[in-house]
C-alpha cells in the first residue's frame, strides 16, 4: 500500500463546495472582503471605503460572494449589512489568516 493509499479522505466531506470557495476566493478583492467580514458585519460604503475602491467594483464582489452563499446581507433601515454564513469559507479563510483583518 502507498503513503497516497493510506491517507485519511473523508468521504463526507463536500470537497465539491469548498473547491467552489477556494475558486471565488482565490480573487484578492473578495478574500480582503471575507476576512473583514469575518470580524464585524459591514455595509457596503464602509467596505469600499476600507478598501478604497469604487462602490460598483465592491459591490461586484459582494454579488457574486452572495450567489455562491459565502456571505449575505440583512436590512437595517436602508442600508444593508453584509456578514460570512459560510461555515467552510469561515474555516478556510481562519487557516490562512491568525488574525481577521479588520477596518480601521
Amino acid at each position: 500500500m502507498s503513503d497516497f493509499e493510506k491517507l485519511p479522505f473523508d468521504t463526507e466531506r463536500d470537497y465539491e463546495r469548498e473547491s467552489e470557495i477556494l475558486k471565488v476566493l482565490g480573487h484578492p478583492i473578495r478574500l480582503k472582503i471575507v476576512a473583514g467580514l469575518m470580524s464585524q458585519s459591514c455595509n457596503v460604503k464602509k467596505i469600499w471605503e476600507c478598501l478604497d475602491l469604487p462602490q460598483a467594483t465592491v459591490s461586484q464582489h459582494l454579488a457574486l460572494l452572495k450567489n455562491k452563499d459565502i456571505i449575505a446581507g440583512r436590512r437595517e433601515g436602508v442600508e444593508v449589512y453584509y456578514q460570512v454564513t459560510s461555515p467552510e469559507a469561515i474555516r478556510i479563510v481562519g487557516a490562512i489568516f491568525e488574525h481577521p483583518i479588520t477596518c480601521p
